[in-house]
Formats: C-alpha cells, sequence, structure tokens
C-alpha cells in the first residue's frame, strides 16, 4: 500500500530541496479530475486542491469549496460534499463517487502546475 504522502512528494519535489525552515508553511496540491456520471455519461471536470502543513493534511477543497471533513487512508481520501459520497485515489490518480445510488461517478486525474500563489497558502 502506498502512502499518501509519498505520492505527494513527487508534487513537492521543488520543495524538497527548499530550506527547513520551508517545510513548517502549508502547501498546496492542485488535482484535474474528469469523472464520467452515469446514467446520463456526461462528464464534469472536478477541481481538487489539498493543503497540507508539516506533513499533515489539514484542508481538502472540492470545485473551491471546502469539505466538512475527510479520512485518509493509504493513499486514498474519502469524504463528500453535498450528497456525493466521493473517494479519491492519488497512488492511481483516479475519482469515484456515488450520489446515494442514484448515479456514480468514476475517472482519472491529473496533477496541475502549482497555483498561481507558488504552491504556498496564504497564512488567515
Amino acid at each position: 500500500m502506498v502512502c499518501l504522502w509519498a505520492v505527494l512528494a513527487v508534487a513537492w519535489s521543488p520543495a524538497a530541496s527548499s530550506a527547513a525552515a520551508d517545510a513548517s508553511k502549508p502547501k498546496s496540491t492542485l488535482l484535474r479530475c474528469e469523472p464520467v456520471y452515469m446514467p446520463a455519461r456526461s462528464v464534469w471536470v472536478r477541481e481538487v486542491e489539498m493543503v497540507a502543513e508539516s506533513g499533515h493534511l489539514k484542508q481538502l477543497l472540492i470545485d473551491g469549496q471546502a469539505v466538512y471533513t475527510f479520512s485518509v487512508q493509504g493513499s486514498t481520501v474519502f469524504t463528500s460534499l453535498d450528497n456525493e459520497r466521493i473517494q479519491i485515489d492519488f497512488a492511481q490518480r483516479s475519482w469515484r463517487s456515488d450520489f446515494r445510488g442514484l448515479a456514480t461517478g468514476e475517472g482519472r486525474c491529473e496533477l496541475q502546475e502549482p497555483l498561481a500563489r507558488g504552491g504556498e497558502v496564504p497564512a488567515s
């Protein structure tokens, strides 16, 4: 089983060579996911942003909305947004979701370029 942080280390590799003081700064990783929702067979582009600080996932945003709660198991993040239960596997770069049995979504995710703010989250 691959650890989520090992997978994200590739995304943050330029930051790995920076000074130790930068290690405690919040880092942001952006994914672009394209799940196909059935039974309508429609493709929705979804944006997933993960904010980590000191090696811990602090915040997860989907389409710009912060999710209320999430769980990390290995390389997979489990969460929900509105009526959609979502699983994002960072090792396989895949998205799976379920609208309480009424519809399902599956698709691939791609790592995006660092955010305009340089991959760092401003202090709030």
